[in-house]
């Protein structure tokens, strides 16, 4: 019978992560071992690990490099060098130069004032959002007005800067699930009123939803365009976010593919499609 691990937050993580875990233990059952990213011990005695709940690796960098350093020889899915790749996310410049329609993302080594003046006048908006290239769950993540003084914890820092738009407060935000390139089902994500992070911890809800063609489409070049970059077969597992810019037109906001919530309950077949890529990958 083989052998399944998948990484899990540190033992003192603060978010509640034991509905995720309930999908994976009710898809997998005795074949699956929950162990955490900091502290994995062996993990060459698995026949195939993922790191689908390492959540909080933005908050050690250097550890979970290393860590990717030694799964670069071992069976992960998705493979090290594609996760090494999309943890950070200037992943978003590399894309847009690859013809994919993202958010317009500006880099800045060290954010300053005059970054965010420049900003705003490359993108025509008085509302910029800044967060960091390495995050996760809105981490660090600002909402800066036109007059907003920027916060002392990022002056200095390498960050990312975007335009914020206002779609994300009226229709959502999408997000695609795709499982060996195939697709699976969508949800909209909604920040609470008043807020602009969609995320459950500062009060966002989910939505099925039938995602329509134009976020298929954007989807679906996302992945074709990473794997031309990255060199790398299908990812087994993919989550892609998406918004409307103020033309209607859809825009990438992030390609999550180390450790997204999967949102399997929203799932016509309650995980089949997932559990089956995984379980093919494990045939060859």
């Amino acid at each position: 019978m083989p052998n399944i691990c998948i990484l899990t937050p540190a033992p003192d993580y603060y978010e509640d992560w034991s509905w995720p875990k309930a999908h994976y233990e009710r898809l997998f059952g005795a074949e699956l071992t929950l162990r955490p990213w900091t502290e994995p011990c062996d993990l060459a005695v698995f026949d195939l690990i993922l790191p689908l709940l390492a959540w909080g690796y933005q908050r050690d960098c250097a550890r979970w490099f290393a860590l990717l350093d030694q799964l670069e020889t071992l069976p992960v899915i998705n493979p090290a060098r594609l996760l090494r790749w999309n943890s950070d996310k200037a992943y978003l410049v590399a894309l847009a130069d690859a013809g994919v329609a993202t958010v317009p993302t500006l880099m800045r080594e060290s954010l300053s004032e005059a970054s965010l003046a420049s900003a705003r006048e490359i993108f025509g908006s008085g509302r910029l959002v800044v967060k960091p290239p390495i995050s996760g769950g809105a981490d660090g993540t600002y909402l800066i007005g036109p007059s907003d003084p920027l916060p002392a914890e990022v002056i200095g820092k390498r960050m990312l800067i975007q335009p914020f738009l206002p779609a994300i407060a009226d229709e959502g935000e999408f997000s695609l699930f795709y499982f060996g390139g195939a697709y699976s089902h969508a949800i909209s994500k909604h920040p609470a009123t008043g807020d602009f992070r969609v995320q459950e911890q500062f009060g966002g809800e989910e939505r099925p939803l039938e995602a329509p063609a134009e976020a298929r489409a954007l989807a679906e070049n996302t992945l074709t365009a990473t794997q031309n970059l990255v060199g790398c077969a299908t990812p087994a597992y993919a989550r892609i976010d998406m918004l409307r810019d103020e033309d209607g037109a859809m825009r990438l906001m992030e390609l999550e593919l180390i450790e997204p919530s999967l949102f399997l309950h929203f799932a016509t077949d309650g995980g089949a499609m997932f559990a089956g890529a995984i379980n093919a990958l494990l045939q060859r």
